[in-house]
């Protein structure tokens, strides 16, 4: 087993098989010791977020393969906090799709003067590029094919595969009180397919109960 990389939340480990080792951490995004999944680095720890997050990394995992949605989730180990996966092909140096259902965080903060906060988007998909030193800046369709980053199909496919991943999410988290604002993806290719890959755990959620967003442990214990 080889590292590979050292992440904010997960470190990814090669294994003799050519398959990905996934250990997620304790760690998560925020800032001044608050939890934010829209920040870029680590603002707090929390004992036993690894296993949580992979516990709704594992289910939702098994719920968009049972729904058709291809990702790269091949079996966990819940109680080491790790899942193996298949190795993908990442776009470009990283990109993270965004599927907005309203108006909060980065987005608030870019369209203050055109939204108020908590207004509905309707599922509005947007890309970024994976860059913690310039903010993961937002990227449009002409720029990710202009910059060689992606074809047409492979936009088209990333687009759609979320919108429709995230309404599952969605309307699954509704059946159990919780309202989901927002949430991000990742998306890789395997044999020139395109699948979804990473994690998908409370630090990728916006999600909210009674008007409060919900930290990760407490969107894991309503969920599961």
């Amino acid at each position: 087993m080889k590292l590979l990389y050292q992440g904010k939340t997960k470190d990814v480990f090669l294994l003799d098989d050519n398959t990905y080792l996934l250990k997620l951490k304790d760690d998560a995004t925020g800032k001044d010791g608050k939890f934010d999944p829209g920040e870029n680095s680590v603002g707090l720890s929390i004992e036993g977020l690894g296993r949580e997050s992979l516990r709704l990394s594992r289910y939702y995992f098994e719920y968009l393969e049972k729904a058709g949605i291809p990702t790269h989730y091949i079996s966990s180990d819940p109680a080491a906090a790790s899942m193996n996966v298949r190795a993908a092909e990442v776009f470009g140096k990283g990109l993270e799709v965004i599927c907005r259902f309203k108006a909060v965080g980065s987005f608030l903060r870019r369209y203050g003067d055109y939204v108020e906060e908590g207004q509905e988007l309707g599922g509005f998909v947007e890309f970024t590029l994976k860059n913690d030193d310039r903010q993961d800046p937002p990227i449009t369709k002409d720029g990710l094919l202009l910059l060689g980053i992606m074809t047409d199909s492979e936009y088209e496919s990333c687009k759609a595969m979320t919108l429709r991943a995230a309404v599952l999410l969605r309307e699954d988290m509704a059946k159990k009180g919780v309202e989901l604002y927002d949430l991000k993806f990742e998306f890789g290719k395997v044999n020139g397919k395109v699948i979804l890959i990473d994690e998908i755990s409370g630090g990728n959620f916006r999600a909210y109960k009674d008007g409060r967003c919900l930290e990760p442990m407490e969107l894991t214990g309503l969920l599961l």
